[in-house]
């Protein structure tokens, strides 16, 4: 599905529909500084934008930000006493794949997307969340993997593109 911008809405042109695009003044990313703490987050945390934290230095955070924002790493969660709090990609338990040729990376990206699941290239290799129907998956096709603890920056297991 392909999105156009417009403003601060992002409509698809299949439905129209109207959804906020994550740029807006309270979201914007800042470069670390001695003055940022960053708050490790998994791709599921990065969608639930109306809830309590506590940060790594004891800070409780309250999140509200409107429905339907997606906080990705270096989104600005607030400010507090000249601290600002910046998300990062906490690690995650991940397949990394590594297939052999073009082909090969073809086919499992394919299979993937068929489970309704991100494929996110980093640092070459390909990382897809782990659970066990990917483990088979992958155990199926053949295709080399290891089972890895690293940040994640595609959608958590269950969300599919809207």
């Amino acid at each position: 599905m392909v999105r156009i911008r417009a403003g601060r809405v992002a409509l698809t042109r299949l439905t129209g529909l109207r959804r906020k695009v994550l740029a807006s003044e309270q979201t914007k990313s800042v470069a670390a500084s001695a003055h940022t703490v960053a708050v490790p987050m998994t791709a599921l945390d990065r969608r639930r934008v109306r809830r309590r934290l506590t940060a790594p230095n004891g800070v409780e955070l309250k999140l509200a930000f409107p429905t339907g924002t997606v906080l990705v790493p270096g989104s600005v969660l607030d400010s507090i006493d000249g601290l600002t709090y910046v998300v990062a990609a906490a690690p995650e338990d991940v397949a990394a794949v590594a297939p052999r040729s073009m082909s090969e990376a073809a086919k499992v990206a394919h299979a993937v997307g068929n489970l309704h699941r991100d494929f996110v290239e980093d640092q070459g290799v390909f990382l897809v969340l782990w659970d066990a129907p990917i483990e088979l998956l992958l155990t199926r096709l053949g295709v080399p993997f290891s089972r890895q603890t690293r940040p994640f920056l595609g959608r958590s297991t269950w969300e599919h593109e809207s």
